[in-house]
């Protein structure tokens, strides 16, 4: 297994597939990790790839206890008075190192596992390609031992127990249902094979430039996922803003440029990924979410 790994990501649903070959899980409103821990340590990865440790600690120094050569995919979320505070986990991610410890100290992460794709005792890295139903029994194994802040996702096989919990989970911070194959190997890099529903549906979109001062763009020109031109994201929030601008800061610029209807915009060399609202088309507004 070579590291970083190219994470699964999941394909957006009206519903929920159904019959016996489906399991489904709670989808939680975090950034996207993949936790390894290795014979020196443990190495945080985010969803592209960038290696994150130094700002989820709370994170890092538990997963010490795991076995050396163990791999896990879920979510870091941050618990606030009850339910999951995707803004907390946003400014960690955004901030520089001394603010993510005092962070941290204030509002302690989780790590909310849904996979496990190589642990010493089951086969090694063989293990992400073995079904699904074994890999979430060895990561409710392995987890038991551990104990929070590291914990396994909420999971079941009956479509009615998880359509309950989208329905009634929402003020938690349960954004969704992701539904998988029982059967199925662990889908590196592939957005086919896991399903999703979500109470917004979003996709992703590359960001080529800005509008405004680096720091704290006011638009970002994006390319979304299956699009060739950029187009200017709607005005961005002042907090969402001041985050993005931090992630920006030192892409290079490479000139002014012009989106298809003549708007300008300064382009950078980068490769962040933002969430931005679906459902938009190909003309309608991009209203940016959050960094991947």
């Amino acid at each position: 297994m070579e590291f970083p790994i190219r994470p699964a990501l999941a394909r957006a649903v009206p519903t929920l597939p159904t019959g016996p070959a489906w399991h489904f899980e709670i989808k939680l409103d975090g950034h996207r990790m993949i936790l390894r821990r290795t014979e020196g340590g443990v190495v945080c990865y985010s969803r592209t790839g960038r290696t994150v440790t130094s700002h989820w600690m709370d994170l890092a120094v538990p997963a010490m206890a795991l076995p050396p050569g163990t791999v896990l995919d879920g979510e870091a979320v941050i618990w606030n008075a009850g339910t999951i505070d995707f803004g907390a986990v946003q400014a960690r991610a955004a901030s520089t190192l001394d603010r993510a410890r005092a962070q941290a100290a204030r509002l302690p992460a989780s790590f909310a596992a849904f996979d496990v794709l190589a642990h010493p005792d089951h086969g090694a890295d063989a293990l992400a390609a073995r079904p699904y139903t074994e890999r979430r029994t060895v990561l409710v194994d392995v987890l038991a031992a551990i104990g929070p802040p590291l914990q396994p996702v909420l999971a079941t096989a009956d479509r009615g127990t998880a359509l309950h919990w989208y329905e009634t989970l929402q003020p938690q911070g349960v954004e969704g249902i992701v539904a998988k194959p029982v059967g199925s190997p662990y889908p590196f890099g592939a957005r086919t094979v896991w399903r999703k529903i979500r109470h917004a549906d979003t996709t992703d979109a590359k960001v080529a430039g800005t509008t405004g001062p680096r720091r704290r763009p006011r638009r970002l020109a994006l390319i979304p996922t299956g699009e060739s031109w950029p187009r200017l994201s709607t005005p961005l929030a002042p907090a969402l803003a001041a985050r993005l601008g931090v992630l920006l800061a030192d892409a290079p610029q490479t000139g002014e440029r012009r989106t298809d209807a003549g708007e300008t915009y300064t382009a950078l060399t980068t490769e962040l990924v933002v969430e931005v609202l679906a459902g938009t088309g190909r003309h309608g507004t991009l209203n940016v979410v959050r960094a991947r």
